[in-house]
């Protein structure tokens, strides 16, 4: 299996923290961090754009990009949201593993999975 990083953003933490839970607890992604603060700077529509925006790290694997992908744009605000994905090129194997089991099966309960 091969271990994947997507990159999203959100229009705020309640949205982040939606779109995390989200994809945890269905199975799609092992760890998802929510970075807030974060001011993004684009064109959009013809006029420069300054947002404040909340930066997610999703950590998955590959066979599960594609429900990852439908599922932001079914819970985004954004018509148009910041997905892009990287393969991992190496890691710490025990962490690698861990991505590989977490993001294989649904997590039903909010215990923390990893000390």
């Amino acid at each position: 299996m091969s271990v994947y990083l997507v990159f999203s953003t959100a229009s705020s933490l309640k949205e982040g923290e939606k779109v995390a839970r989200h994809l945890i607890q269905n199975g799609l992604a092992a760890c998802v961090n929510v970075v807030p603060g974060i001011y993004s700077h684009f064109y959009w529509e013809g006029r420069l754009c300054r947002e404040k925006e909340v930066l997610l790290l999703i950590k998955t694997v590959k066979g599960k990009l594609n429900r990852i992908i439908k599922n932001i744009k079914e819970l985004h605000s954004y018509s148009v949201p910041e997905i892009l994905f990287f393969k991992a090129q190496g890691g710490e194997k025990q962490y690698l593993s861990w991505v590989e089991a977490g993001a294989s099966k649904k997590n039903i309960d909010n215990k923390r999975s990893r000390g």
